[in-house]
């Protein structure tokens, strides 16, 4: 369970969240009778098969034997820990998890939410309607944007006035200091009030992975008086919004990268749009920021391989530093494509379309093939050793610098790594453990000047979020116990009568019974408390398995299965016994009195099963099924008691 967490928060972001309404948001359902099916985004599904329980608020894929409830949904689309899906729900659903700093927090964080909402329609409107925005629409359908486009990114229009938006707020609850807040507005520098930040800007809305418009990107307008400031203009970071964790267009590509396990990370808003509308679904782009460590970390979640698009010009190409970091630091096949003829990516799928694009894509090469390139590029057959070694140096010194990821990536990261050197031993022609000494003493060398104060060490990425994995096979009879009990929780005293939780042979089946028996009897939302006291999405898909093939079989006939299954149990425990007894019967280090006090035990345990009454005097002559021993072994053993 998440420490710290308590199952009443749990339960309050449980009540405020309607699973329906939940996957909803990320696939698109349709009603069969009482239950809702979509098409299942982790496997190749041609017909719907992940299933979503409205009454039980679960849901379940068959073909993938995965399931659970809100937060294990969230965890598995969204690739994240259970903490981060209850903070991701709990924001949703305007719940404060942790005790603020001051009252009503969690409300103001909210009213953000909302008044970023209602800023970036009131741009997005009057850029379809103001006879004013014409100048941008025509700015748009210039750089080949569609109104398809425009209304799927809602873009927007700042008009060219100081004001605009404030005068807009008047009469709503978005004041000056809420939209100051969000960073629509700021302060005058010389003198009171405010003015709008993105004046006479094309917008581009930002949102966050849930689909909530946290920030704007902001395009001068060509011709316009304003070109004196900035080109490009971002929102400042404010309490939802921060630019290095979030990639834009990433809402809408979230799902096809998921299903294609790949993405295209672009440099521009406009390069991202034009991609998407050129059908590569897969695009997305950086804030305003380079594409960094947090990006990485964030489309590791939907994608294994990254495809980064850089400009073909200077700025381009002297990126591969970075970006050789980034491969060695994340278990990512990262691909590096730099487009030709100095062109950016819109205005190249513009003037020589998708397929082309498409083509050089399936040619990206990944990122150290891509630092070698340009380490090695001056080099001619004429070059000496020295010029030899030095882009051999140039390549070791940026692995050098990369992060060495701890915990659950050192292991990939350390295989990773044996593989680039291998690699560059191959292509320089030296023995792998002349190369792999000199990256060792590169490091040494490295940390060395970051503790003298040079270079702070870059953050070590947190280990990727595990994948729901499905339960261990679970003994049948123990399979049965459970699906009883969750459809009729009043056999929960008789079983507690009966059996010990201790007695069970699985893991999980132990710990599902052990948290039963901490419960009151017959409590009718057993199924519903146990999803919520065990945080684990592969304990959460082995009850919602349970539930729903314990609810196929019915309850007309589960008083006779309860008792049938309790009998097999008991059955198995007894033989087991007489199992572990019989081979303390063959060991020569017990005495004959303790030899004679296991056949008893295992003659009354035998005797118990089949229903026959156990003599005090040992007068009544047995014999034990299966040849385990008989009444003259019995006496024999008596006689030989000193």
């Amino acid at each position: 369970m998440l420490s710290g967490t308590s199952n009443d928060a749990k339960e309050q972001v449980k009540r405020a969240i309607n699973i329906v309404d939940l996957v909803g948001d990320y696939l698109q359902l349709r009603r069969e009778g009482r239950a809702y099916k979509a098409l299942c985004p982790w496997h190749d599904d041609s017909r719907p098969s992940l299933q979503v329980n409205a009454e039980r608020q679960s849901w379940k894929c068959w073909p993938c034997d995965v399931g659970g409830d809100i937060f294990s949904f969230v965890m598995k689309i969204e690739g994240v820990t259970f903490p981060e899906a209850l903070k991701m729900l709990a924001e949703k659903a305007g719940i404060e998890l942790t005790t603020s700093s001051r009252p009503g927090a969690a409300d103001e964080k909210k009213l953000l939410f909302q008044a970023m909402a209602w800023a970036e329609e009131q741009y997005h409107h009057y850029l379809l309607n103001a006879p004013a925005a014409e100048r941008a629409r025509s700015y748009l359908a210039k750089r080949g944007v569609t109104t398809e486009s425009i209304s799927r990114f809602h873009l927007g229009y700042a008009p060219d006035e100081w004001e605009w938006i404030a005068q807009q707020a008047r009469g709503t609850r978005y004041n000056a200091q809420v939209l100051e807040a969000i960073d629509v507005v700021a302060r005058r520098p010389n003198g009171p009030g405010y003015y709008d930040r993105f004046k006479g800007r094309v917008l581009f809305p930002i949102r966050d992975t849930q689909g909530r418009p946290v920030a704007l990107g902001g395009r001068i307008l060509p011709g316009s008086g304003d070109e004196r400031g900035a080109k490009y203009l971002n929102s400042r970071e404010t309490p939802i919004f921060s630019k290095s964790s979030l990639l834009y267009g990433l809402d809408l590509a979230r799902e096809p990268i998921t299903k294609a396990r790949t993405a295209v990370v672009m440099e521009g808003y406009t390069d991202c749009l034009i991609a998407q509308q050129s059908g590569i679904a897969t695009a997305v782009a950086a804030l305003g920021v380079a594409f960094g460590e947090r990006h990485m970390q964030l489309l590791r979640r939907y994608a294994d391989r990254v495809v980064l698009v850089l400009d073909g010009d200077e700025a381009g190409r002297k990126r591969t530093d970075q970006l050789l970091e980034l491969f060695i630091a994340q278990p990512v096949d990262l691909r590096i494509l730099t487009l030709p003829d100095e062109l950016d990516p819109c205005d190249f799928l513009l003037s020589r379309g998708a397929p082309a694009f498409e083509q050089l894509l399936a040619g990206a090469t990944d990122a150290l093939e891509h630092k070698f390139r340009s380490a090695t590029s001056k080099l001619t057959p004429d070059s000496g050793v020295h010029e030899s070694n030095q882009a051999l140096e140039e390549v070791l010194s940026t692995l050098a610098r990369a992060a060495r990821p701890a915990g659950d990536g050192a292991a990939a990261a350390q295989l990773k790594e044996d593989q680039v050197l291998n690699r560059l031993a191959m292509r320089f022609g030296l023995a792998e453990e002349r190369v792999r000494a000199r990256l060792t003493s590169l490091r040494r060398a490295s940390s060395g000047s970051r503790e003298r104060g040079g270079r702070a060490p870059a953050s070590q990425p947190s280990p990727a979020p595990k994948p729901i994995d499905r339960a261990p096979p679970m003994d049948i009879a123990e399979r049965e116990l459970l699906e009883v009990i969750l459809q009729s929780p009043a056999c929960l005293e008789k079983m507690r009568q009966e059996f010990s939780a201790e007695q069970l042979s699985s893991p999980q089946a132990h710990a599902i019974l052990s948290k039963c028996f901490e419960w009151s009897e017959g409590d009718v939302t057993l199924f519903d408390r146990l999803l919520t006291e065990f945080d684990e999405p592969d304990m959460k898909s082995l009850l919602v398995d349970l539930d729903e093939r314990g609810r196929a079989k019915g309850t007309a006939d589960i008083t006779a299965r309860f008792t049938q299954v309790i009998d097999s149990l008991k059955r198995r425990r007894l033989q087991a016994d007489q199992r572990r007894q019989a081979t303390q019967l063959n060991e020569h280090s017990i005495d004959e009195s303790s030899k004679l006090e296991i056949l008893t035990r295992i003659i009354a345990g035998e005797r118990s099963r089949q229903g026959i009454s156990v003599p005090t005097d040992g007068s009544e002559p047995c014999r034990l099924v299966d040849g385990v021993t008989d009444d003259a072994t019995l006496a024999s053993a008596r006689t030989r008691q000193p």
